[in-house]
This record gives structure tokens, C-alpha cells and sequence, in this order.
């Protein structure tokens, strides 16, 4: 849980968490840059820092009872020249939180529509969402 408040935390300095009804589901993400994560926790979870490596963060909550869900992601993200990079999830646990993350390489300004399938094997659902990351 200590991750997920640390990038959670660091929602309020880069730019508000943002949260999204699918079904019935609760949806919660992040895009930030991995230079925000501390070098012990990138490292923990193998995560290059780079001013150049952003980090997409997605929570998956129950909206009733509000526990984390176990699901499977898979996504792209789009700049707007169209390059469509694949985007890679990584479940985390810790406690009674599971949260997914994937590095995506970015240059300088680069803003990406960003497409995130969720799927728990009974339902599917996709986030959309936008973002601009700067290299810091």
C-alpha cells in the first residue's frame, strides 16, 4: 500500500488523480513522470526513472464494497502523429490494494490518447483518457 499512497500522494504535485465510473466498476489512474518515484521504489518494482519514461497507474475498485479488483489490462497510447506504442501492465499487491503500472518512453511535450482495456473475465470495460508529458 505504501506504493500506491506514494504515487497516489504524489497525484496532488503533478496532476490530479483521476477517477471514472466503467460498469461497475471504480476507476482510478495516474500519468506522471517516473523521475517522481523515489529510486528505492522504482527499483523495487523495475521501473527505469528517466525525464524521458512517464507512468500510467490504474486502479480497479469494486464500486459497491470499493476492494480492489483482480483484472487483466492491456492498452495503447497515441500521440498525435499517430505512433501507437503498446502499453505493458504489471499487477501489484500489497495488502488488500492491487494497482497496474506501465512505462511509457515519451519525448519532451508529447501528448498521447491513451486506451486501456480492463477485463475480468466477466466484463470488459476501456478507459480513455488523455495526457501531455513534460521531461523534467
Amino acid at each position: 500500500m505504501f506504493v500506491a499512497l506514494t504515487l497516489f500522494a504524489l497525484a496532488g504535485k503533478v496532476s490530479a488523480e483521476q477517477k471514472v465510473a466503467l460498469g461497475t466498476w471504480d476507476v482510478h489512474y495516474i500519468a506522471l513522470n517516473t523521475t517522481f518515484l523515489t529510486p528505492e521504489i522504482a527499483k523495487n518494482y523495475g521501473i527505469v526513472r528517466s525525464k524521458y519514461n512517464g507512468l500510467i497507474n490504474v486502479s480497479v475498485l469494486d464500486k459497491q464494497s470499493q476492494l480492489a479488483q483482480n483484472v487483466i489490462l492491456s492498452g495503447e497510447a497515441r500521440n498525435l502523429l499517430g505512433v501507437t506504442k503498446k502499453l505493458s501492465f504489471k499487477q501489484v499487491k500489497e495488502g488488500e490494494a492491487i494497482y497496474y503500472l506501465a512505462v511509457l518512453p515519451f519525448s519532451d511535450q508529447e501528448h498521447y490518447r491513451i486506451n486501456v482495456d480492463i477485463n475480468d473475465g466477466k466484463s470488459q470495460q476501456k478507459l480513455k483518457f488523455e495526457h501531455k508529458f513534460y521531461a523534467e
